[in-house]
């Protein structure tokens, strides 16, 4: 069992800007979804975990070993599949899986082509290891990129929007590999995207201004506002709902809804039941 304990992190880069403002968390084997938008700081704690960047202040261990003071550890036990995975032009996945093993160290010729070997299958490339990276579709890319997260055998995987452009086919195969991967390492999987977070993660949090500002299990989050998520449709001229805290602003058949939360009933509302998404509106809209 994996453990990743970060504690008090702080990042500030030379404007005095607070990328990661005072963040703990305490994760282990399995899927943990860290959603927050653009700019919430996400990136930040990413490249710091990956030893990409040094930490202001704070302290973060896998499995009791200090990786700020030992930057070594987690580079040996780091899979990363960021947002954009570039590939070499005109090289095959099986050659550029043995080039990317090569660099991670795994100099024992044998050893490397069963690891090759094993990933491409994982992944279901197996009939595509002599086809050029750079025709592979989208999803195909992406489950490239977990393949080459993998050499190693990592203890951690961070993959970072792993999703964004996939069509819901190539989305569910991904998803698919990304559970059954999870089984066995820590899978950091950043996203603003709630759906993802809801069909795979058992824990996760919501960050934004470099701080987590709620986290747990998404049905124990979800559960916790029953009864306390209200909707109405209104018109362009109508006054919106005023003394309530608005989750978001949807358009719905043409018609515009509006959500908001209260312990109460507002007059002319109605009650729906709480989705991850409203979860995550109400973390972001409420005040800190």
């Amino acid at each position: 069992m994996n453990q990743l304990k970060i504690s008090h992190l702080t990042v500030t880069y030379n404007n005095g800007f607070h990328a990661v403002n005072d963040l703990s968390l305490d994760i282990g084997n399995g899927m943990f979804g860290l959603l927050g938008p653009n700019g919430a700081g996400k990136s930040s704690l990413m490249k710091t975990l990956a030893g990409l960047q040094k930490c202001s202040s704070g302290r973060m261990t896998l499995n009791g070993i200090d990786i700020s003071e030992n930057p070594d550890y987690i580079r040996q036990n780091l899979g990363f599949l960021p947002q954009d995975f570039g590939v070499y032009p005109k090289v095959s996945a099986q050659d550029l899986l043995n080039h990317i093993a090569l660099l991670k160290g795994i100099s024992n010729r044998s050893e490397r082509s069963a690891q090759v070997e094993s990933l491409l299958e994982k992944v279901n490339l197996t009939h595509f290891r002599n086809k050029e990276v750079r025709t592979f579709s989208g999803g195909m890319r992406q489950r490239f990129g977990i393949a080459q997260a993998l050499l190693g055998n990592p203890r951690i995987v961070i993959v970072d929007e792993p999703t964004a452009g996939l069509d819901p086919g190539e989305r569910n195969r991904f998803n698919t590999l990304l559970d059954e991967i999870s089984k066995d390492v820590i899978i950091i999987l950043s996203t603003h995207l709630v759906e993802d977070v809801r069909n795979l993660c058992s824990e996760m949090a919501v960050m934004n201004y470099g701080k987590i500002l709620n986290a747990g299990k998404p049905d124990e989050l979800i559960d916790a506002l029953k009864d306390k998520i209200w909707m109405k449709s209104f018109g362009p001229n109508e006054p919106e709902t005023a003394g309530y805290q608005i989750i978001s602003r949807q358009m719905i058949n043409r018609q515009m809804y509006l959500t908001v939360f209260s312990e109460t009933e507002p007059e002319g509302f109605h009650t729906v039941p709480p989705q991850l998404e409203h979860v995550y509106f109400k973390t972001l809209t409420q005040n800190f």
